[in-house]
């Protein structure tokens, strides 16, 4: 008889556990992809930093700051974005900032992986580290592709609704109620 009465009110929270993978935010793809990411930049990181001497050190110490923000930034975004620590951050466009970082980071590291590939001692160690630099590109560039495919891009707005001020129907105008809120933060992807 106990077990009837309490049977509905004890049932686990599905909610209650620390990832949250799928979410608005990420879906089991892009978690997969942006690991990924979080692991080619880290190896990249870690072959660069067991390279001993260096002719032209400027792009041994680019790859270097790339490969190592790349690792820290999308690590920290991995986990906010997979955990409700994003409800507790005053970020409004999750989307925007994804895209954006992403994207910039797909970009330096093409660039630092070219300028490194191009200036180094030929050891295999940085060779191996440049394929690493590129792998983790790639990864940044898949993980673009997946995330236009399907959100679309991030400062493309929807249909604007016409304006019915200034175009002389009073009776209308006040008809319609407001469709904005007031004081709702605006982003493009939502």
């Amino acid at each position: 008889m106990a077990s009837e009465v309490y049977s509905s009110t004890t049932a686990p929270n599905p909610k209650s556990s620390w990832c949250l993978v799928p979410s608005e935010h990420l879906d089991r793809i892009r978690f997969v992809v942006k690991l990924a990411e979080v692991v080619f930049s880290f190896m990249a990181f870690l072959l660069e930093e067991v390279v001993s001497s260096c002719i032209g050190c400027f792009a041994l110490y680019f790859f270097e700051f790339v490969s190592c923000t790349a690792f820290l930034f999308t690590m920290l975004l991995l986990v906010i974005l997979a955990t409700s620590l994003h409800t507790r951050v005053s970020v409004v466009c999750w989307a925007s900032l994804d895209f954006w970082f992403t994207l910039l980071i797909a970009l330096l590291f093409f660039v630092s992986s070219v300028i490194f590939a191009t200036d180094n001692n030929g050891t295999s160690l940085e060779k191996t580290a440049v394929a690493f630099g590129f792998l983790a590109m790639l990864a940044f560039v898949v993980d673009l592709v997946l995330f236009y495919r399907t959100r679309g891009f991030p400062l493309q707005k929807g249909e604007k609704a016409e304006s019915s001020h200034g175009d002389g129907g009073g009776a209308d105008a006040e008809a319609q109620p407001e469709t904005e809120k007031l004081n709702t933060p605006i982003c493009a992807t939502e």
